[in-house]
């Protein structure tokens, strides 16, 4: 009678047991989740109000998405080699999923672009436009900087 196999092992497969703290700072290693919800609301006078203090704008490496959660909404922010800086839904039109960080940037003549991670349906990162089907369009949001500091309009 053939032997079972005795399922993986701490041998096999090296395991760490890290707190929430230390798997909260071993994530913050991998990918930056930036959350508003735990900074302060933005508000200026003399420019109206929904601006939100979403993260420096250090925090974001260049040609690279994060997410951000800025007052529940979930919005993926970039920032372009020449150091645009732009947000836009999280939601991928074509599919629903929350991926649009992930996705790969690029650009179309002057137009940066962003490529979906899922159906490589490209959008304008400016205009939200979708480039190869007509009817998808990514929404888009302000960003300005103040200060160092990346803030979105919602």
């Amino acid at each position: 009678m053939p032997r079972k196999h005795p399922g993986p092992s701490l041998g096999m497969w090296p395991q760490e047991r890290l707190s929430p703290l230390e798997m909260y700072q071993k994530g913050a290693e991998m990918t930056a989740v930036l959350e508003s919800a735990a900074r302060s609301f933005v508000e200026h006078p003399s420019y109206g109000t929904g601006w939100h203090r979403v993260c420096a704008v250090e925090d974001l490496e260049p040609a690279w998405g994060e997410a951000a959660l800025i007052a529940g909404r979930q919005v993926a922010l970039f920032r372009t080699v020449s150091g645009e800086v732009y947000a836009v839904a999280q939601e991928d039109p074509a599919t629903g999923a929350h991926v649009m960080a992930r996705g790969i940037t690029g650009s179309r003549g002057p137009r940066p672009t962003l490529a979906s991670p899922l159906h490589k349906e490209v959008y304008d990162l400016g205009t939200g436009e979708c480039l190869g089907t007509p009817g998808l369009r990514l929404q888009t949001f302000g960003t300005r900087i103040v200060g160092g500091y990346i803030e979105v309009e919602l």
